[in-house]
């Protein structure tokens, strides 16, 4: 496959929200099967597409990558070419450097709700460099107009969101509805969609009522423990962009392992 179809096929990976690993020969010596610039797109099911040169030496670079995927770090892994009964994957007498880079798509920020704090939560995380995206069953609350900086609108019912929108692994919903009948219409089926994180503003009191909604509805308590509610961290905000503030807090602390402790308490 030439590079330019696996261009392609990256473009169509990233749309799809999809993962995969770019494994790239750097650098070679001596008698190789691929030179410099050669690609290999792996996907996480072993698939490949594109060669690095084949035989075993293309089957170590595939388990790298699969590793790569696993750990999100990208590697330069070094083969030579020589006695495969030492243990090298060839023998074709050179060496090869290849990089291997994990392809990951864009996060998300799903909001719902197009109110005083979903617009300040639009703001911040487009500003932090989510592909922003709001969603309101009102259709005036969910314009450039009237929440400016978000990437796309949806306005729409939760059926119209459900089947609209294309929830990936770095989908990060935030629910700030003005009710707990809309958190209930909205939740069971964006469970059921990949999501890497699932927040719903509201105090413990509402919390609890949607939790029995959901329940009747048949949720189970493991789908329900995949929520975070009330959202964010505890900072004592009072004003909209003061809460959008804690929600993105704490988002952005478990997608990073962070622990949210203050860093002159922290070990």
């Amino acid at each position: 496959m030439k590079n330019q179809n696996l261009y392609k096929e990256l473009q169509a990976l990233e749309r799809r929200g999809e993962s995969g690993a770019l494994c790239t020969v750097v650098r070679t010596r001596g008698a190789v099967p691929r030179r410099p610039g050669a690609k290999m797109l792996v996907y996480p099911d072993g698939r490949i597409i594109g060669t690095v040169g084949g035989g075993q030496m293309e089957s170590l670079v595939v388990e790298s990558a699969l590793d790569v995927l696993r750990s999100g770090e990208s590697q330069l892994v070094h083969y030579t070419l020589l006695d495969p009964k030492s243990g090298d994957p060839g023998v074709c007498g050179g060496t090869v450097d290849i990089f291997v880079d994990p392809v990951s798509p864009d996060p998300i920020l799903l909001v719902v709700g197009g109110g005083h704090v979903g617009a300040e939560l639009v703001h911040l995380g487009h500003w932090l460099g989510f592909h922003v995206v709001l969603s309101d069953d009102r259709s005036d609350f969910c314009t450039p107009q009237a929440v400016p900086g978000a990437d796309e609108y949806i306005p729409g019912d939760a059926s119209t969101l459900i089947n609209t929108f294309i929830f990936h692994s770095e989908t990060y919903v935030v629910l700030v509805t003005r009710s707990v009948d809309q958190d209930l219409a909205l939740l069971p089926g964006i469970l059921e969609c990949p999501h890497a994180y699932i927040g719903v503003i509201g105090s413990q009191r509402r919390w609890k009522t949607t939790c029995e909604g959901l329940e009747a509805l048949g949720v189970s308590t493991d789908k329900l423990s995949d929520i975070h509610s009330p959202v964010g961290l505890e900072l004592n905000a009072e004003t909209p962009r003061e809460i959008a503030l804690s929600i993105m807090a704490e988002l952005i602390m478990l997608r990073r392992g962070g622990s949210g402790r203050t860093m002159s308490t922290r070990d």
